[in-house]
């Protein structure tokens, strides 16, 4: 690797700027190429972020451009293609979430990275909020004692207009899923990752608003490993969105925290609540545009440092499958009206 990590982004869509930001706030970072096979969403991209040569496929990136990195900004169905080729060439792989829509593709992507010796990790920014690391440490120190209840709420709202503003939101094969593969599946890493392994799934999901394939409202219930209980509800019907809400219940306390801050904070060692709202409005609720570049940047740079130091990135691709594992069995269970049980270590 040279001085700065060199990265290509593949897909100039909505969510490419976030990554190019964060590349180009990095000081060991440099955008050296942008991929789409609209040559002028990738032109208009690398204008923004400094020029950098623009290409219409992997192929003709990986026979012409100087690139150790590939942020993987495809829709979901492709994931896996990207993945693949960039691997077998390799480049290491920054792929937005979902890892994958399927648990084949997602074999295969982890597989090829393994194999040709290069770093997996997956956009799961969510993770790196204050909130997410001061609760997850709080569970981890037993604050909370045993864990009860650990619920989701994912309300967000998406107009007709955005699901008609490209021909693979909403369907099965590029989109993946709906509410809970495309919004909610940050939501649902989050509280999987709190509360640990789901042991079983029984869910209700449909469009009920949008004319689309997939669902735009599911509930669930959930089992975890641990005995506890869970809800996850996800949305992209409810209007006007609401902030995403994770609330977690043990013994001896309870943590309850929005993209606004905290909202419940009592533990049984009775230390300060580490209240404060943010400013501002909730990420992406709306407006997928709104999301902020700041959980990238941290993931950015430890992608970085996980290649100099030769270790796993914080969420690595084994770790961001479960979310999927987990939203499949929500799918699976929808479809068939039963229970679902998750093989164990999955979900």
């Amino acid at each position: 690797m040279t001085k700065k990590m060199r990265f290509a982004i593949v897909g100039a869509g909505v969510i490419s700027p976030l990554h190019a930001r964060a590349i180009a706030s990095h000081p060991e970072a440099e955008l050296t190429a942008v991929v789409d096979e609209v040559q002028e969403k990738a032109e208009a991209l690398a204008k923004e972020f400094g020029s950098p040569p623009t290409y219409r496929n992997m192929e003709q990136l990986l026979q012409g451009g100087e690139v150790d990195a590939v942020c993987v900004c495809v829709p979901s169905g492709l994931h896996r293609d990207i993945t693949v080729a960039a691997a077998r060439a390799g480049k290491h792989v920054f792929c937005e979430k979902p890892l994958g829509i399927t648990a084949k593709d997602m074999d295969e992507m982890i597989e090829a990275c393994r194999t040709n010796g290069v770093k997996l990790a997956t956009v799961f920014q969510k993770r790196t909020t204050q909130e997410a690391l001061l609760t997850k440490k709080a569970i981890e120190e037993g604050k909370l004692g045993k864990l009860v209840l650990g619920d989701a709420y994912l309300k967000y709202f998406r107009s007709r207009e955005y699901y008609k503003s490209a021909g693979w939101r909403g369907t099965w094969a590029l989109d993946g899923g709906g509410a809970l593969m495309n919004q909610g599946v940050h939501g649902v890493d989050i509280i999987r990752w709190m509360m640990g392994d789901v042991e079983s799934v029984f869910a209700y999901a449909s469009p009920l608003i949008h004319d689309i394939e997939v669902e735009d409202t599911a509930v669930a219930v959930l089992k975890y490993a641990n005995g506890a209980y869970g809800v996850i509800q996800g949305a992209t019907t409810v209007n006007p969105g609401q902030e995403a809400r994770f609330e977690i219940h043990g013994e001896h306390g309870s943590i309850v925290y929005g993209d606004s801050g905290f909202k419940v904070w009592k533990t049984v060692d009775g230390d300060a609540a580490p209240f404060g709202a943010k400013e501002g409005t909730a990420d992406g609720t709306d407006d997928p545009r709104a999301i902020s570049a700041d959980g990238h940047y941290i993931l950015i740079d430890d992608l970085i440092k996980s290649v100099k130091e030769n270790r796993e990135p914080l969420i690595s691709g084994e770790e961001a499958r479960k979310s999927v594992d987990l939203i499949l069995a929500v799918y699976e269970s929808a479809r068939t009206g039963r229970e679902v049980r998750l093989q164990p270590g999955g979900a």
